[in-house]
């Protein structure tokens, strides 16, 4: 079973991923996707870290998901847009080769049985339009990785207000 959470900035996506996942197991998995650009973000990955109690497993895998066993887990993957920031940073801004990359990461993981999966990802596409042509590029590329996402979930779920909304299944 694969859920997208999805929603604009402070939401309420993680925290609705996070109850989910509780609800579903006693021990769910909690990969954080975000790189140590440096030692504020790096305070950042602490606080958030401490915010999970023992019954959480935390994996922290900037890229290469499909390196972790889903099997008969229960994952919150938190989240897309960090994720996609790796690719685009590490493919030189290659819009194509970043959406050929993280989707094929994506099937690898989807393909894994008895997996419950629950992805966040944020829709920075219905925001302010981005000043620079990089930040045009990424948004289209958030935009067309949440569109894959999307087709490929079981269910999706829009977060406004801190209010959950079900637009897929």
């Amino acid at each position: 079973m694969i859920y997208l959470i999805t929603g604009g900035e402070r939401s309420g996506k993680s925290s609705y991923a996070e109850s989910l996942a509780q609800q579903l197991s006693d021990t769910p998995m909690y990969v954080a996707t975000a790189r140590k650009w440096d030692a504020d973000f790096q305070n950042r990955i602490a606080r958030h870290q401490k915010d999970r109690d023992k019954h959480w497993i935390n994996i922290e895998k900037e890229k290469y998901w499909s390196e972790i066993d889903f099997v008969e887990k229960v994952a919150v993957i938190d989240c897309v847009t960090l994720w996609l920031t790796n690719f685009f940073v590490d493919t030189n801004h290659d819009v194509s080769l970043c959406l050929e990359q993280a989707k094929a990461e994506f099937a690898k993981i989807a393909a894994q049985p008895n997996a419950t999966i629950i992805i966040v990802t944020n829709e920075i596409g219905m925001g302010v339009h981005a000043a620079t042509p990089m930040g045009r590029k990424f948004t289209e590329l958030q935009g067309w990785m949440n569109q894959y996402l999307a087709q490929n979930a079981h269910k999706v779920v829009v977060m406004i207000s801190g209010i959950p909304l079900t637009i897929k299944g």
